[in-house]
């Protein structure tokens, strides 16, 4: 189970810099956005992975794959090529903060999220006001959707 909130961080407004933390590389293509299936590069790891409906709440499987069997079914996926640079920041209460840069035709977008351990906890999360608009409830900001327009 996925349970996450997104946010447009108002990136002037960082307590941090991203790139003092590791960065990872991420190149993900959709083969189905409903339900979603979707195929992902991290770094030099491979995945193929399903995500049922849901906006903060979604089941979530991931299947690992060869770097051939990536390449496979990255050549079969429809719309855009996601690529984008995420870096991990920790956050207080054990939580941690995905900070996503999106590259290439997506640039400038900056989408970050919290993952959290239960609903509870993801619903009375009071977010920084560095965090930005809460789009937890926006299927546009899901990246199945952005590699559709």
């Amino acid at each position: 189970m996925e349970i996450e909130r997104k946010f447009l961080p108002d990136t002037a407004r960082l307590p941090f810099r991203p790139e003092d933390y590791p960065c990872r590389h991420i190149e993900q293509a959709y083969l189905c956005t409903d339900p979603v299936v979707r195929v992902r590069r991290d770094n030099d790891e491979y995945f193929l992975t399903y995500k049922s409906k849901g906006l903060m709440v979604r089941e979530e499987y991931n299947l690992p794959l060869t770097r051939a069997g990536y390449e496979h079914l990255l050549a079969k996926a429809d719309g855009r090529i996601i690529t984008k640079k995420r870096y991990v920041i920790p956050l207080e209460d054990g939580l941690r903060l995905e900070f996503d840069i999106f590259e290439g035709d997506l640039s400038p977008l900056v989408i970050a999220e919290i993952e959290f351990p239960d609903e509870e906890t993801a619903l009375s999360y009071q977010p920084p006001k560095w965090l930005g608009k809460d789009v937890t409830g926006s299927p546009r900001y899901h990246n199945s959707a952005l590699s559709q327009t």
